[in-house]
């Protein structure tokens, strides 16, 4: 079984911060979800730091990556 990871984000369309949980299994995978304050689609990829941590980039739609 995945252990989740908490983190908090800066939503890049309202700039609120809201709190998601990191999944080991998604590291590399990029997917969606929506805010949960202002419900726009937020990207994300989850990646794995130097120190074996979970981390995790988000994009508005509109961002280039």
């Amino acid at each position: 079984m995945n252990e989740l990871t908490p983190k908090s984000i800066g939503c890049p369309y309202c700039g609120e911060t809201i709190k998601v949980l990191l999944d080991a299994s998604d590291v590399a995978e990029q997917y969606i979800e929506d805010c949960q304050v202002c419900c726009r689609p937020i990207s994300f990829l989850v990646y794995e730091t130097m120190d074996g941590e979970l981390d995790v980039n988000v994009y508005s739609e509109d961002d280039v990556f």
